[in-house]
């Protein structure tokens, strides 16, 4: 099962995995999205419609994938950033969104799906979430609080759940060609009286390798974590973001 994969880095993910041999179920909010998505990644992948905010939705995702495809042995969370912006002018109402859909999803996804990975002594779960969690941004206050919480979380989880053969670790994107990119490029075009383009040539080059990864390098990691080869690694929190990120914690 793999969140938010009609597009970006979800839909990278899901490729890969079905290229690995899976069978995958990709969820996402729009129908005709996801079953172009679908139809890409592979003849066996199934869609649902799902607001992964949503705790019936996903109660629903997983009953559905279990009903058409078996029983899940690899998790991927994922889900578009939560609401951007100035500290001082996020709502309680964005907070509460970006808790929802940022943080909540990854809890009862794995609530739902731990049992049967414990009993069948075999599972992966990998969330993805940002760079922001280990160095925060001022652009990104909600994003930064939640996924810095996703590392503890992580860690919780794999201590867990790692007697039972579940692995659970996450991958901290740097910064990656999708919408959720150009998104951030506008509000800093706005900010910097600049063009989108121009703010998207001044992110990349502010990273070591002077260029933004592609959805697919992301994906890379995220393969190899849900693989055997990855079975005695558990509770980390993977950096792929080009050498960006400059803390050593």
């Amino acid at each position: 099962m793999v969140a938010a994969a009609s597009k970006g880095i979800g839909f990278a993910i899901a490729k890969q995995l079905t290229e690995e041999g899976c069978r995958v179920s990709i969820c996402g909010r729009t129908e005709e999205t996801l079953e172009a998505a679908a139809a890409e990644i592979g003849e066996e992948t199934r869609s649902y419609v799902v607001d992964v905010s949503n705790a019936e939705d996903l109660s629903w995702w997983v009953e559905q994938t279990v009903q058409d495809l078996g029983k899940v042995d690899i998790l991927v969370t994922n889900t578009g950033g939560p609401p951007a912006g100035p500290l001082a002018q996020l709502t309680d109402d964005q907070w509460q969104t970006g808790f929802d859909g940022t943080l909540m999803n990854i809890v009862r996804l794995v609530r739902e799906l731990q049992p049967s990975m414990a009993e069948n002594g075999w599972g992966r779960i990998v969330h993805i979430t940002s760079l922001v969690a280990k160095e925060p941004s001022r652009v990104l206050p909600i994003s930064s609080t939640l996924r810095a919480g996703i590392m503890a979380l992580t860690r919780l989880q794999a201590v867990e759940y790692a007697q039972n053969g579940i692995t659970v670790n996450s991958v901290l994107p740097g910064h990656t060609l999708t919408d959720r990119q150009t998104h951030l490029a506008e509000l800093r075009a706005e900010r910097e009286s600049i063009t989108v383009d121009e703010a998207l040539v001044l992110q990349a080059s502010e990273i070591p390798m002077k260029r933004m990864a592609n959805a697919a390098e992301i994906a890379a990691a995220v393969t190899f974590l849900c693989s055997e080869q990855a079975a005695y690694i558990t509770g980390t929190n993977i950096l792929v973001d080009g050498g960006l990120t400059k803390g050593l914690a």
